[in-house]
């Protein structure tokens, strides 16, 4: 027996009883719902003094029986019925109204938010009888001050408005509006958001920089949205009209993912997704998700799938439609992809091992460091902001093959690679993880066995991007990673990438800016000059200039 849903405290059995016998009812298609249903659910409702709803899906059967209090009632999850992209729900909502209101702004909000087939009320007489119907559906071109179509108002006796052709016909009519924007096979298709306090500026950047996270995992970006508000909502984080209008925009676009810029704690992502009918991520899931993507070491996914335990360990609260939305697919792919029924003592268990497990990675990274040290050979780390050209230089100097490409978190795993100087002097050339701005604190955490690494370095190749417009920024960023690993002692020499992107005059004023010598990663005639400074640098290293003190 399927269960009741919402307040049925206090019900005298017979009452409970007829709120039973609805699921043994059927709605034949032409019908919103018969009139004898109408008039039996108005009837009740009169008697218990509470809103009624009923779930229906279109082949007339009731889904759900939803019981509320006299002035609303609360829709329950329904994740049997999904809504696919260009896609409605496949079920409607019609409920009582004891106080002959019209459809309420919760009702059009559900309607929009859950993406119903229809939403519709009954207003109840003084006698308990229904006096008026009054329905609506989304509008394939609505906004957010129009998002839904109200249609005119139905008499109890005259429920046959051919409800199921009208409900495929408006998802034809959605398929059509999203037409033009389809997309490949097996892509998510992603509307990103950006709730902000943030002067614009630097909300613009950062909500760029989440596009090109998204294209760099294999999202489709279908549009943007920015908030700048003085104060986030602690509950939605974006406004609750904001969402109604993300949501109706991502049925529009075929969506099927929203991203967040900020980072969501569980209790919003509980939030949003008991209002939205879509995956909901943040921009430390999608990190994670790329991560778990280019991982390629028995190292790499051990911190991936550690990181990703960790992040999603205070979300595992209870089950829900958020959590069913954070694994699977973007955002839970990969080493650390989780089931919605692991529990929190499993999830601490596989916490433990892993982290033993990198322990044993430190353990051999140190003996491996050791063994350099008896081998005299100086060690240089290249560092950078995400996409900086590091694999490319690396390759360029070393006459190697990383992979390199430009894309964002394009390298991983390090790469160490043998290079010889100009004055025959070899050293331990290596490549790491770009940086970013608000890398996620699990994973700094994750890959602090691999970040480690830099500690033995003698010497830091931090290398730029000038061509980028916040390249002030991104070093900002990538100094302070360096400083919460306490790695700002270790000396350190800027190569100034991409130069064949920018004017002269701009490249001039660049060096004078921030030091460093010019490079482009492409083309080997120009690292010259970069290869006589770290032969310099490694010369002085080894044979430290002499100091005289004129104290006898």
């Amino acid at each position: 027996m399927k269960r009741l849903f919402g307040n049925i405290k206090g019900l005298k059995a017979s009452q409970s009883q007829k709120l039973e016998n609805f699921y043994r009812r059927r709605v034949p298609p032409q019908f919103l719902i018969t009139p004898e249903l109408c008039r039996d659910l108005s009837l009740l409702s009169k008697d218990i003094g509470r809103q009624i709803g009923l779930l229906i899906d279109r082949s007339g059967k009731i889904a759900h029986v939803i019981v509320g209090d006299a002035e609303r009632i609360v829709i329950p999850h329904t994740s049997e019925y999904s809504a696919a992209p260009a896609r409605l729900k496949g079920i409607r909502c019609i409920h009582t109204h004891l106080n002959r209101e019209v459809l309420t702004r919760d009702d059009l909000n559900d309607l929009a938010l859950l993406r119903l087939d229809m939403m519709a009320s009954i207003t109840v007489g003084t006698d308990g009888r229904p006096e008026k119907i009054h329905t609506a559906h989304i509008l394939p071109k609505g906004s957010r001050e129009n998002p839904c179509q109200l249609l005119p108002v139905l008499d109890p006796q005259h429920l046959d408005i051919d409800c199921l052709s009208r409900i495929l016909a408006l998802e034809n009519e959605l398929s059509q509006q999203t037409a033009l924007h389809a997309a490949d096979s097996g892509r998510e298709r992603a509307l990103l958001i950006s709730v902000s306090t943030a002067p614009k500026p630097m909300s613009v950047e950062s909500l760029a920089e989440l596009a090109q996270l998204a294209r760099s995992g294999g999202i489709d970006v279908v549009q943007t949205v920015l908030q700048q508000r003085s104060k986030v909502d602690p509950k939605y984080l974006i406004g609750s009209g904001k969402l109604q209008e993300v949501a109706i925009t991502a049925l529009q676009r075929e969506a099927t993912l929203i991203v967040f810029d900020q980072e969501l704690n569980p209790s919003q992502i509980r939030s949003i997704t008991d209002h939205i009918e879509l995956k909901v991520i943040d921009r430390t899931q999608l990190i994670l998700d790329i991560f778990a993507q280019r991982a390629q070491t028995k190292e790499g996914k051990l911190q991936v799938e550690l990181a990703q335990l960790k992040y999603l360990l205070p979300r595992l609260t209870q089950k829900n439609t958020a959590m069913s939305r954070l694994t699977g697919g973007i955002g839970g792919r990969g080493p650390g992809e989780t089931k919605l029924e692991i529990n929190r003592r499993r999830v601490r268990n596989r916490i433990q091992q892993l982290e033993k497990a990198l322990d044993l990675v430190k353990a051999h990274r140190r003996q491996q460091k050791a063994l350099r040290n008896r081998r005299r050979l100086p060690v240089i780390s290249i560092i950078g902001y995400t996409n900086a050209g590091k694999s490319t230089l690396l390759n360029t100097l070393t006459k190697s093959h990383v992979l390199s490409e430009s894309r964002l978190f394009a390298t991983l795993d390090p790469s160490s690679r043998r290079l010889k100087l100009p004055k025959d002097t070899e050293v331990i050339i290596t490549d790491t993880v770009g940086f970013i701005k608000h890398l996620p604190k699990d994973l700094m955490v994750a890959f602090r066995a691999t970040l480690e690494e830099l500690e033995s370095a003698d010497l830091l190749l931090h290398v730029i991007d000038i061509s980028n417009p916040q390249v002030q920024s991104q070093i900002e960023s990538v100094e302070k990673v360096l400083s919460d690993l306490n790695l700002g002692h270790i000396p350190q020499i800027r190569a100034l990438n991409k130069q064949d992107q920018v004017d002269p005059q701009t490249l001039n004023r660049l060096i004078h800016l921030i030091g460093g010598i010019p490079v482009s990663a492409r083309d080997p005639s120009t690292v010259t000059p970069l290869l006589e400074k770290l032969q310099w640098f490694i010369s002085r290293l080894q044979h430290p200039p002499l100091v005289f003190s004129n104290t006898e």
